[in-house]
């Protein structure tokens, strides 16, 4: 069966009068044309920007990069809920498509895809010549396979489903007949029940990893099946993840992008605390970090590696479960009281006090200035006395709000700064602190809990995944007709300028349901020794092991 001819990306001429007017910036341009399935080369040219100028340079082959990162246990991938668990696979399971630190979208395992003018049909157009190393050769045949895996709504924490809504048919919770077709060996057509202008971008977050048919769930590095060019070799979590480049296995990339360049990658889990980190670089110990934060930016600085950082999305939301068991109350089902809590708490506090000043203050509505439909609301009011009616009217004045947070430096420090102003608003707030390996078990199921979200390049892809009724990663329990509707029609909708109006309801409801309390905006930070190629920050904590190396 023969593809049906689809059109130029939709909504380009929409997007170029958005960015020459000043209503979109270039990141936001060049992320909106790309997803749509226009090049880098092509979106640049067609908005009359110039192309990237920076020469590359040379890298050495070989040699082991050693990366503190925390070391987490695996699972099936659909399934991870920690970008470090991307990281600890992604040299050898590889994704349909890349987002790039400048906001572009570009394939990897699909050479390209097109999209039709309602983004009711996607054709993806894999990359010939990629071969698992197994020999296996890549087809589309694997590609439907995963989409089909992604749109099991039954599997346990699968996060992708959210993802895939306009694919699965909801009375069975599977892939709706006819939503996937096999076209030919090279391409995989997608039938959406409704439009979603998000599909590609979601492709490309990290639960997407591609798994080979053979893979049935359970640890990764056990089956060690994929298209990359590096081979699981060991994992203990909290100490060391290890790759080494498969000697066996000629990568595709090479003829495409170069590399890889190293023979051996080293994840080595230092915990949480910043000191240790800084340590283990001036002992020579590691060679990067994962991520630099706070007030310990400025000593990786003194100490001479250097830095790189880029302004994104991810921040911290603090929030209580709508649908959390506490005793015989639960406060935060109540909508003047999660009102009150955030009306306590002023965020430029927080953002001072817990991330050193290193970002933007926020508006407890989940969608930045970054993201190309933002409304701007205005600030998040604060107001304490009016905290202290809400709770006094409710009767809770006395309740024991117990906040939890991870026991690293900034979020430790943020919950802190929050803590100490519902206090200042006579709320009694007691504060624990958890390790890693519990908060990160258990991060859905705590009643009063901050929880670090990652960039995601549209506003539609973050409100679907945390607060549509039902989404696996729904931690507040919230559920909103209203909203789930209002998500639905913004996620049909090229024009920016046309999609910030229904934005601006969906934040307003956020807000006005005091849904959640969102200090500030992350800049985001890492470090590395100074010899290294292609280490930069990436907005969403991906480490990109085919393209790193050392500098020759």
């Amino acid at each position: 069966m023969s593809v049906p001819a689809l059109p130029r990306p939709p909504g380009l001429a929409t997007l170029c009068g958005d960015l020459h007017s000043g209503r979109m910036g270039r990141r936001d341009f060049l992320g909106h044309a790309t997803a749509l399935g226009l090049g880098a080369a092509a979106a640049l040219a067609l908005a009359g920007l110039p192309g990237p100028a920076r020469a590359q340079p040379p890298i050495a082959r070989g040699g082991t990069l050693r990366i503190q990162q925390n070391v987490k246990p695996l699972k099936d991938p659909r399934s991870y809920d920690w970008s470090e668990m991307g990281n600890q696979t992604r040299g050898f399971l590889e994704y349909l498509v890349e987002y790039q630190r400048d906001g572009t979208f570009r394939g990897m395992l699909l050479q390209g895809w097109s999209v039709n003018e309602d983004a009711t049909r996607y054709a993806l157009r894999l990359r010939p010549g990629v071969r698992w190393n197994n020999g296996d050769i890549f087809t589309a045949a694997h590609v439907a396979h995963n989409i089909t895996r992604w749109c099991d709504t039954t599997a346990p924490g699968n996060s992708m489903a959210s993802r895939m809504t306009p694919l699965i048919d909801p009375a069975t919770g599977q892939a709706r007949a006819g939503a996937i077709e096999i076209t030919d060996p090279l391409t995989v057509t997608l039938y959406l029940d409704r439009p979603d202008i998000s599909l590609i971008a979601s492709m490309s977050d990290y639960p997407a990893a591609i798994v080979h048919p053979g893979y049935d769930g359970g640890d990764p590095f056990a089956h060690g099946i994929g298209t990359g060019p590096f081979r699981p070799v060991s994992l203990a979590v909290g100490e060391r993840c290890v790759l080494e480049r498969h000697p066996d296995h000629r990568w595709w990339g090479a003829d495409v992008f170069g590399g890889p360049w190293l023979d051996r990658v080293e994840f080595v889990d230092l915990g949480t605390n910043p000191t240790t980190w800084l340590a283990a670089a001036e002992a020579g110990e590691i060679d990067m970090l994962y991520e630099s934060v706070g007030s310990f930016i400025p000593a990786m600085d003194a100490i001479g590696w250097t830095g790189t950082g880029i302004e994104s999305t991810a921040t911290i939301v603090f929030r209580g479960a709508q649908n959390a068991r506490i005793s015989s109350i639960n406060p935060y089902a109540r909508r003047d009281v999660r009102r009150a809590l955030a009306l306590a708490v002023d965020n430029a506090i927080c953002l001072e006090l817990g991330y050193d000043g290193r970002g933007t203050v926020a508006g407890n509505d989940h969608v930045s200035p970054l993201h190309p439909a933002h409304a701007d609301l205005g600030p998040a009011p604060h107001d304490p006395a009016e905290a202290r009616r809400l709770i006094t009217q409710a009767g809770l004045m006395g309740f024991r709000h117990e906040l939890v947070t991870l026991d690293d430096e900034w979020q430790r420090a943020s919950g802190d700064a929050v803590a100490a102003q519902l206090r200042d608003a006579g709320l009694r707030v007691v504060r624990r602190i958890v390790p890693g390996e519990t908060f990160w078990a258990n991060w859905r199921d705590y009643p009063f809990s901050g929880t670090q979200w990652n960039h995601r390049p549209l506003a539609v892809q973050v409100l679907g995944l945390a607060y549509r009724s039902g989404a696996a990663w729904n931690e507040t329990g919230f559920a909103n007709a209203e909203f789930d509707a209002l998500l639905d029609e913004a996620n049909a909708l090229f024009d920016a300028e046309a999609r910030r109006k229904v934005m601006a309801r969906l934040q307003a409801i956020l807000r006005d349901e005091g849904v959640i309390i969102q200090p500030y905006w992350r800049d985001l930070h890492n470090h590395h020794n100074g010899r290294l190629v292609n280490a930069e920050k990436h907005p969403s904590h991906e480490i990109h092991l085919c393209r790193i190396g050392f500098a020759a």
